[in-house]
């Protein structure tokens, strides 16, 4: 059972979890928002409401107390001189917890922990007194009124209906008076488009005559300027084969000349390189001839001599050999007399 012990442990030891708290409520005056775990949210708005209940409080011990929790001094002193203006209205509440979803990593809950700017409270209406009473003194004013009218209506009631009779016929012949002006007017402007459009009937014909004789003058230049292009083309042509073609003869003689040179440059090296090697092969190839049995010869020679060599090598490696054995077993045969002795 719990009774009596408020807040959250969080696994830490009271040490680790006072500090935390301060750090995390320092935090959150000074950015007026933070992001944490939804455990750690909810006991930090602990924290944070005892404060500025504190801030609205105002005095000097209230101000030590919160010195003794928050970090900084500067923070401190702009808690208690906004509180008491901006959460004087409200009395609780004065932060808000939006829950943002799991965090990567470990998927630990997060939550949004910030103030909370509460909205001014809304002014009842004291204005609808001050009506009642405007209604109640305008009543009898208007009761007055209408008596004295009443007494006013018998002295000339016939003085009345005479300046309603006047008035009336003049308001309704007004109008009438200004609609025959309108007709007139209408009918004026009628006549003159009317007027205007067999004008303009005639002055198109009179338009289009003007454009029909323009065109066969605009078009007669044109015929001639056709006739001598044609009449122009066939000297061109004539002309032109004329001086193409030497053109066209000296052109490919040349190019022959050029290619002839341009393949006899490229292969006089090639042809001599080879005409050279040729020769080489062609002197060399009876020397070859010559030198080929004289070498067979000559290692027919020393084939014999090699044999007859051998024989003598094994003889004087035997004869080597025979004194050496002797030698060892002259020494052997020293050292065994020397231990029987």
């Amino acid at each position: 059972m719990r009774h009596r012990k408020i807040g959250l442990k969080l696994n830490r030891t009271s040490s680790h979890r006072k500090a935390m708290f301060r750090n995390m409520v320092t935090s959150l005056f000074k950015h007026k928002r933070i992001q944490t775990t939804n455990a750690k949210a909810k006991e930090l708005r602990r924290w944070a409401d005892r404060l500025i209940t504190l801030a609205k409080r105002g005095d000097l011990h209230a101000r030590r107390q919160a010195l003794a929790i928050v970090r900084e001094k500067d923070i401190v002193h702009k808690l208690f001189e906004e509180a008491p203006a901006r959460y004087a209205s409200v009395s609780g509440g004065y932060t808000r917890i939006v829950k943002l979803g799991r965090r990567s990593g470990d998927a630990a809950p997060i939550s949004l922990v910030e103030l909370v700017t509460p909205a001014p409270p809304k002014k009842k209406k004291k204005a609808s007194k001050k009506a009642d009473k405007a209604a109640a003194a305008k009543k009898p004013v208007v009761k007055k009124k209408a008596a004295d009218k009443e007494k006013e209506a018998p002295a000339a009631p016939e003085e009345k209906e005479a300046a309603a009779e006047k008035a009336a016929p003049k308001k309704k012949t007004e109008p009438k008076a200004a609609k025959p002006a309108e007709k007139k007017a209408a009918t004026k402007k009628k006549a003159e488009v009317k007027k205007t459009e067999p004008e303009k009937e005639e002055a198109k014909p009179e338009k289009e005559a003007k454009a029909k004789e323009a065109a066969p003058a605009e078009k007669k230049p044109a015929v001639k300027k056709k006739t001598e292009a044609k009449e122009a083309e066939p000297v061109k042509k004539k002309a032109a084969p004329k001086k193409k073609a030497p053109a066209e003869k000296a052109e490919p003689a040349e190019k022959k000349a050029t290619a002839k040179k341009k393949a006899e440059t490229k292969e006089a090296p090639a042809k001599k390189a080879v005409a050279k090697k040729k020769d080489e092969a062609q002197e060399d190839a009876p020397a070859k001839k010559k030198a080929a049995p004289k070498k067979k010869a000559e290692a027919k020679e020393a084939a014999p001599a090699k044999k007859k060599a051998a024989p003598k090598k094994k003889a004087e490696a035997k004869e080597d050999e025979a004194p050496r054995k002797k030698a060892t077993t002259k020494s052997k045969k020293k050292e065994e007399t020397d231990k029987k002795k």
